[in-house]
């Protein structure tokens, strides 16, 4: 078995439209939308550099003036690379694969932007990053318990077997994990993928298919803030927290 390559590098999605946001959104790009004081976008960066990565490329398309000035005035790590998509919104699969000249040779770390969980006693994505396996998987999701996942109405995504393996919820009435927004990907499972506009999901839905789409699941909480409700729900979730920690 040879050494893994340590992960240093994450693409973040913000090109979205954030539509189930609105009317916040018709202003501020859903990124930006702040949560407990700070940024959805810098909740996610600052995971990021918590889990060891060292430089990240945030996409842009709706709003997208706002997103580069505010990723501009940061001064922590990780260092932020921009991939403009302001000519054509090309969903999640299509945004990673346009920026993998940024991204390196190396598996990555995908985050959604509005990716916000409350930690356990280590980091998540420390912890995702150690789990991580190129011999054994092509993708790594982390994975979230439906049932204690604030915010979150729908029937799950995923059931996992012992050994980390995903498989879609299917006809299954509910599903006990949910995917919490972040992933491990290596760049060469883009080389026969569409051009322009697909989604992840294409290369989940293979990497079940190869038995190589794995999970890990997530130490703490997952807080959903998908509309201007949640944000609410999610802001005294983290004032509890902080309370009782």
């Amino acid at each position: 078995m040879t050494d893994t390559p340590r992960i240093t590098h994450a693409f973040v999605l913000a090109a979205g439209l954030g539509k189930r946001m609105r009317p916040i959104t018709a202003t501020v790009p859903k990124p930006l939308v702040e949560v407990a004081g700070r940024a959805l976008l810098d909740h996610a960066l600052d995971r990021a550099a918590e889990g060891g990565i060292r430089k990240a490329v945030v996409n842009v398309h709706y709003l997208a003036d706002l997103i580069e000035g505010h990723v501009g005035k940061r001064r922590t790590a990780p260092e932020i690379v921009v991939s403009d998509e302001r000519g054509e919104l090309l969903e999640t699969g299509g945004g990673v694969k346009k920026a993998l000249p940024l991204l390196g040779d190396d598996p990555f770390v995908v985050f959604n932007a509005d990716s916000f969980w409350l930690e356990g006693p280590d980091s998540n994505l420390a912890r995702l990053v150690t789990a991580w396996s190129p011999e054994t998987m092509d993708i790594l999701l982390l994975v979230a318990p439906t049932a204690t996942s604030l915010g979150y109405e729908g029937a799950g995504d995923f059931v996992m077997a012992s050994d980390g393996r995903l498989e879609r919820r299917g006809e299954r009435e509910v599903a006990p994990f949910i995917y919490a927004g972040v992933a491990i990907l290596k760049p060469g499972l883009f080389a026969d993928t569409p051009e322009g506009a697909f989604s992840l999901n294409l290369l989940f839905d293979r990497a079940i298919a190869a038995d190589r789409l794995h999970g890990l699941r997530l130490d703490g909480q997952w807080l959903h803030v998908g509309t201007p409700e949640a944000i609410v729900a999610a802001e005294a979730r983290v004032k509890a927290s902080a309370q009782v920690s």
